[in-house]
């Protein structure tokens, strides 16, 4: 039986996720049949690319699929979410039915993962300083305040798919590891190399702290002021997850004071304001959202979507799951 496959983003975010060789390994699959209108997506264009298909592959931009799109694919059996998060996408009726569904958050969380990492040896190295004072005609003023990934503690707020890569990154290096995750059990931080520990411990404990933590009404605000003043002197903050999880203007005054360093990929809201502290402070390296999946990284995830798909066929475990139960501690 030949397997149909529903592309439902749009033309341009089509492009952006897969190239000529992922459209020739799709259609090696099966038939493939692609949303060919850039505008925004409508109920009606998908109605008319999943009609009958065994297969949606979704993305950024594309709208959830309640019981009437559903209704138009009665042997729907998967919906592999080229993308991040697929609380946009889902509803019940897709639970009900029996229709699996994966994310691309583990692809993207390599990207963010490495970027972390990245920033939190170029920080460790004093490499942002250092630079600006060689560029102004200084030389290596600052070097006895590098460091490296050596004999240190490095603390990881989450450990979801870019926190649990991240720490697997970190296993290259002689380091201690401490992760908090509530729904981490001791056994599998240890599996992972890591130790589990509570919020307040990693924060005391850590030369560095790598927030990974999902955004949800649970974890707003989270490194507050109170846990902000726990960290070590000359401690690094790297957050590459969400700007919400931090009490920002409880993070500007400890910059203010120089006690602490901090990389930011993320803030709350975004873009900051022109004249927010953060764009000016010289213990603030602030980047615009860059840590996931840019430019070419994206199309890591054309290429999981294209095996998550031939592992659904071939029986095989899907290594993007979600289950309906997991949606509350997902981002």
């Amino acid at each position: 039986m030949t397997v149909k496959i529903a592309v439902l983003p749009r033309p341009s975010m089509q492009n952006r996720i897969f190239d000529r060789s992922h459209w020739e390994q799709l259609e090696a699959i099966g038939t493939v049949v692609r949303n060919g209108k850039e505008e925004q997506l409508r109920a009606e264009t998908v109605r008319e690319v999943i009609e009958g298909a065994d297969i949606a592959i979704t993305s950024w931009g594309c709208i959830p699929m309640t019981r009437e799109l559903l209704d138009g694919a009665p042997g729907l059996k998967a919906i592999i979410h080229a993308a991040g998060t697929v609380k946009g996408i889902v509803t019940p009726d897709v639970w009900e039915r029996g229709i699996r569904v994966s994310s691309g958050n583990g692809p993207l969380g390599v990207g963010v993962a490495e970027t972390a990492l990245g920033l939190t040896i170029a920080s460790l190295k004093n490499m942002w300083r250092l630079s600006k004072q060689t560029r102004e005609g200084g030389w290596g003023a600052d070097r006895h305040l590098v460091r490296e990934l050596y004999r240190i503690t490095v603390g990881v707020i989450g450990a979801g798919k870019a926190g649990s890569h991240y720490i697997r990154l970190l296993r290259n290096f002689e380091v201690d590891i401490l992760v908090y995750d509530p729904v981490l059990t001791e056994e599998q931080a240890a599996s992972m190399g890591a130790r589990k520990a509570e919020l307040e411990t990693v924060l005391a404990a850590s030369d560095v702290v790598s927030i990974h933590a999902p955004s949800l009404p649970a974890t707003y605000k989270m490194i507050n002021r109170e846990r902000l003043a726990l960290m070590k002197d000359d401690a690094i903050l790297v957050n590459t997850a969400r700007g919400s999880l931090i009490d920002e203007d409880a993070l500007v005054d400890e910059l203010r004071s120089g006690r602490l360093f901090a990389c930011l990929d993320v803030t709350d809201p975004e873009p900051p304001a022109a004249d927010h502290p953060f764009r000016s402070l010289p213990n603030c390296i602030l980047t615009p959202h860059i840590a996931g999946a840019v430019n070419n990284g994206i199309m890591r995830i054309g290429q999981f979507a294209i095996d998550e798909l031939k592992r659904l066929l071939a029986g095989e475990q899907l290594e993007g799951e979600v289950k309906g139960e997991q949606l509350h501690v997902l981002a």
